[in-house]
């Protein structure tokens, strides 16, 4: 599973805060981490906050485009009915 998301690094707490819509009609996931963007600790802590609500590994969570940038794709590695693919459709449905 891929999901487009926009992080925003440096701040108060480590969460999902829904899905919005872009200006071309992208649905993206809104993500919040304390982490710095520096030498990749936002994208680590993005992959943790990921892996850890839907209780996967860690090595199931990658970031595979966007490594210095907000915008993201995130490969989520989980099988469609899962609670994993379950709560990963919540937080897509939810808008923040």
């Amino acid at each position: 599973m891929r999901l487009t998301i926009c992080v925003t690094p440096n701040a108060s707490v480590d969460r999902v805060d829904g899905c919005d819509t872009d200006g071309t009609g992208r649905r993206y996931l809104k993500v919040r981490v304390r982490a710095i963007p520096e030498k990749g600790k936002a994208n680590k802590a993005v992959e943790n906050l990921l892996s850890k609500a839907p209780k996967l590994p860690q090595s199931a969570v990658h970031v595979v485009t966007g490594q210095t940038t907000r915008i993201k794709t995130v490969r989520v590695d989980c099988t469609d009915g899962t609670v994993a693919a379950q709560l990963i459709g919540e937080w897509m449905a939810h808008d923040g």
